[in-house]
């Protein structure tokens, strides 16, 4: 336990390690890291093992394959772009992105391939950004054809594969029509994935050299990129997907022989980081000082304030609530309860402990984290189990509900 009074009450924080201990001792999560920040002050729990079986004990250090909660960080890359003019918001992507151009839609988004219709208009940064440009995750048409080829041409996750370099996973993209008009409706995740390419064609340097010279570097995210180096490898667990039906843990991605042990072709926006509980709250306190570091602008405030607030429509919105519902154990949080800024989640509905504006995302490594502007609080709470099972929801969901109990004034 670390940190003074931060506006936590000492019983609230007794509490929060007995829950966050109490999940690690059922045994269905073996190791967790927290970070839990408000007004200043930190506290940190580290608890557990590196392995299921033991081994040695987690360390505030503890270097994390953080998944979806990646998007928050990378998107600020094309937030420097748009600050700088680089980048405008409805401009169409054509000329850095030619695969996108004269795009063809389904008819319908349950339809066959072939049966398109073209695109009302181009698609825009905007797009990208709300995740609106007309491809993705949609959780309402698991057995859609659009699904089926997106998933067999686009797919590199732990389970399988790696991805092609950037050029050629366009290229796959480009290939697919539509399946929704530019700009329609919210589906998850292709869009972050498309503007980690957008910001690298623009630049001209690799995703992550611009990340880091622009935001990582300005924030002290030292552990914070797209693989592991060797002589940080001890500090990165493996990664866990419980049997859905046994519970028994199946070993997804090890550390030393990993895919995080080295540079990827493809350096994905959208779930590609690893990175540790200290760093998140730099980011994230970056954010809460809209956009300030110390004494160093990382970006404007009003970048800050169109990535941390809802740009959806209600008929977006309620799409993406949609799409959620019928996933039970990954409805908690965010998924049920909020709209969508720049690359993250925002509460727009109170049905729990957590207040309206909070911003941020979860991972489907057991990763979550966001930071609420009115309680001027950050919480980042880190694993390794995947959302094979519910345990890790679960734990998340505790975190939150804990950690907002524990505030004393």
């Amino acid at each position: 336990m670390s940190g003074g009074n931060s506006g936590f009450s000492e019983a609230g924080l007794r509490r929060l390690r007995e829950v966050l201990a109490g999940h690690v001792e059922s045994e269905r999560i073996p190791r967790v890291v927290a970070l839990v920040s408000r007004s200043g002050q930190t506290h940190v729990e580290a608890i557990g093992t590196m392995r299921h079986e033991g081994g040695a004990p987690m360390r505030r250090d503890t270097i994390f394959r953080m998944a979806f909660t990646s998007k928050p960080v990378t998107t600020a890359a094309a937030m420097v772009l748009l600050d700088e003019c680089k980048l405008r918001l409805d401009e169409p992507v054509d000329p850095w992105l030619p695969e996108l151009a004269d795009r063809r839609v389904l008819k319908r988004p349950d339809g066959p391939l072939e049966e398109t219709v073209p695109a009302r208009r181009p698609i825009t940064v905007r797009d990208l950004l709300t995740s609106t440009f007309g491809l993705g995750m949609d959780f309402d048409l698991p057995a859609s054809s659009i699904r089926a080829a997106t998933f067999e041409r686009l797919d590199y996750s732990v389970t399988s594969g790696p991805a092609p370099d950037p050029d050629e996973w366009m290229r796959c993209l480009g290939e697919l029509p539509l399946s929704h008009q530019p700009g329609e409706r919210w589906q998850y995740d292709l869009g972050s994935e498309v503007l980690g390419v957008l910001v690298a064609r623009v630049t001209g340097q690799p995703l992550e050299t611009f990340l880091r010279d622009r935001i990582l570097d300005p924030l002290g995210m030292k552990d914070t990129a797209f693989h592991v180096p060797a002589c940080k490898i001890d500090r990165l667990p493996p990664l866990y997907g419980p049997d859905p039906q046994t519970g028994d843990f199946l070993v997804w991605d090890e550390a030393e022989t990993g895919r995080s042990s080295r540079p990827p072709a493809f350096q994905g926006a959208g779930g590609g980081l690893v990175s540790t509980v200290d760093d998140y709250h730099a980011y994230f306190q970056m954010l809460l000082n809209q956009g300030v570091h110390g004494s160093e602008r990382i970006l404007s405030r009003p970048a800050v304030e169109l990535m941390t607030t809802n740009r959806l429509t209600p008929e977006q919105q309620a799409a993406r609530a949609g799409m959620y519902r019928g996933i039970a154990h990954l409805t908690v949080g965010q998924a049920q309860q909020g709209g969508w800024g720049f690359g993250m989640a925002v509460r727009t509905q109170r049905g729990d402990h957590t207040p309206i504006g909070q911003f941020g995302w979860d991972g489907g490594t057991g990763t979550t984290a966001y930071a609420d502007p009115d309680n001027q609080l950050t919480g980042i709470l880190l694993t390794q189990v995947g959302m094979s099972t519910p345990d890790s929801a679960r734990l998340i969901h505790d975190f939150w509900t804990t950690l907002y109990q524990a505030i004393d004034h």
